[in-house]
């Protein structure tokens, strides 16, 4: 609708002259396709003058001597801690195991195209992190967190769509975030922050009591007034380094489960019923969940008009996950289907101590890779093969470049000890309730989606958000245990950086 017809609209509703009225803007557009219609629903403000410019304060030069703080990890976490420091005058230096964006494309094809794994550069690490190729979405929850209108602003302010700004569940896709971390990169390197990329942390440098830098892979060292580690949900080996070096870590709850995968016509049949082929709609989405035996088992990052990747980030294990590009045009929606898992569990079935739920996400993803047929072809089921407890011996068309494997997803689920598949059953069951439809011999499940979030948290003081014993050393994001998603990593990366910035400045 453009500014007159929506000014007119309004003027009718509020019964004044449409001349009257300022220039209207949409601060908040959604769609509402429940009880069997379809509404768009839009929160519009009357703005008599122009708009703030995007961004808010601007990164700067640093003003403060010393050495940097050192940033570990270049996904939003860490980028976001970064920008925030940068802010403050705070020198900084990132370093990430993985490649720019660029290169890392070259081996996302290759695990695409020939299952050929690089543990440093791969859909988890690099760039940008997890969410550069998977997906850009970017609802949260976490308002409670810090100003999500300031993370999304920096986002439109280098590149994303301005659509973020209004969309009730703004999205940017898989082939527009990387130019936005590219230039988010680039505007701080503008201002003095160092990026070190294929530098992988192995150690912690420690004096006087406090965490003064980092050890990396080569051999060489950083000092450091403070270390932040923004590693994501995926870097087992930093857990491995921190409890040798004495960090405390604790068992975290997470969740485990499979991608479900249908052609979009049907989704957009089952949300939007007669108005499924209207071409003012966007392909549909969805959301569910179901309590099965005191656990929940819910949809995850759902990708309408999506494809499913391969995230493994090791040999011999193999991982999926879902993305979309800003079109979200593929004929496929996927979305994850999980089951929580508490650390009890994980404690009964077998896999005991802080590290069991990795474990336990290791054992499934390797059980994964068994049944594959090669090259990272991923294990799937048809959902009703997988009801009615029988292997496929065919399965549908799929966006999963490797391609699928026709087998038995139950038994990769349940290879841990826990009775993941019939909870999933179980829940399938009432999600086609909700969902007519949604239980069709075209939709497939392809296993395994085992890397929602980390399985450990890295506890932190809640009012120094340093590690307990360790001054110095600031966990945060994902890998830590405290964000999950993209804004939310990026608030606790702003979060952490206004706390070593204040003790920046009082010093």
């Amino acid at each position: 609708m453009d500014a007159d017809a929506l000014r007119a609209r309004l003027a009718r509703k509020l019964g004044v002259a449409p001349a009257s009225l300022p220039e209207p803007s949409i601060l908040r557009r959604s769609i509402d396709a429940r009880r069997g219609s379809v509404h768009f629903h839009l929160i519009v403000g009357l703005r008599p003058h122009a708009s703030e410019p995007l961004g808010g304060a601007a990164p700067r030069e640093a003003t403060s001597p010393g050495p940097p703080v050192v940033v570990v990890g270049d996904g939003p976490a860490g980028l976001f801690c970064a920008y925030e420091l940068a802010r403050h005058g705070v020198p900084v230096v990132v370093v990430d195991r993985g490649k720019t964006v660029q290169p890392r494309r070259h081996d996302l094809k290759a695990l695409n195209q020939g299952g050929t794994i690089d543990s440093d550069s791969n859909y988890c690490f690099g760039e940008g992190g997890a969410g550069t190729y998977s997906d850009g979405k970017l609802y949260t929850r976490a308002h409670k967190r810090g100003s999500v209108r300031d993370v999304i602003e920096l986002l439109a302010l280098h590149g994303a769509p301005e659509a973020i700004l209004v969309d009730a569940r703004p999205h940017i896709g898989s082939n527009r975030l990387p130019k936005v971390v590219t230039a988010l990169r680039e505007k701080l390197a503008g201002v003095g922050v160092t990026f070190e990329f294929g530098a992988r942390v192995v150690g912690l440098l420690q004096k006087g009591g406090r965490v003064s830098g980092v050890r990396l892979a080569d051999g060489r060292e950083i000092e450091a007034r403070a270390v932040v580690l923004a590693t994501g949900h995926s870097a087992r080996d930093v857990f491995v380094m921190l409890a040798e070096t004495g960090v405390k870590l604790e068992a975290k709850a997470f969740a485990l489960g499979v991608r479900i995968e249908h052609p979009q016509p049907l989704i957009n049949r089952i949300q939007y019923g007669r108005f499924a082929d209207h071409p003012k709609l966007p392909n549909a989405s969805y959301r569910v969940a179901e309590t099965v035996d005191g656990r929940g088992v819910f949809s995850f990052c759902m990708c309408p008009g999506g494809f499913v990747v391969p995230a493994s980030t090791a040999p011999g294990e193999l991982v999926v996950n879902g993305m979309s590009l800003s079109r979200r045009d593929s004929p496929f929606a996927n979305s994850g289907l999980v089951i929580g898992i508490e650390p009890s569990d994980v404690e009964a079935a077998g896999f005991p101590g802080v590290m069991g739920g990795i474990e336990l996400q290791r054992r499934i993803e390797q059980a994964a890779f068994a049944a594959s047929s090669g090259a990272l072809s991923a294990p799937a089921t048809r959902v009703t093969d997988f009801l009615a407890r029988r292997p496929s011996s065919t399965v549908p068309r799929t966006s999963y470049i490797p391609g699928l494997t026709p087998t038995d997803v139950g038994p990769i689920l349940d290879a841990a000890g826990l009775s993941l598949a019939d909870r999933l059953r179980g829940a399938l069951g009432a999600f086609d309730r909700k969902l007519r439809g949604y239980q069709t011999e075209e939709a497939v499940l392809i296993g395994v989606e085992s890397r929602t979030s980390s399985p450990v948290r890295v506890p932190r003081d809640p009012d120094t958000l340093e590690a307990p014993g360790f001054s110095g050393l600031y966990p945060c994001g994902e890998g830590a245990g405290y964000a999950g998603g993209i804004v939310s990593a990026a608030l606790d990366g702003q979060r952490v950086a206004r706390a070593i910035a204040g003790l920046v400045t009082s010093s």
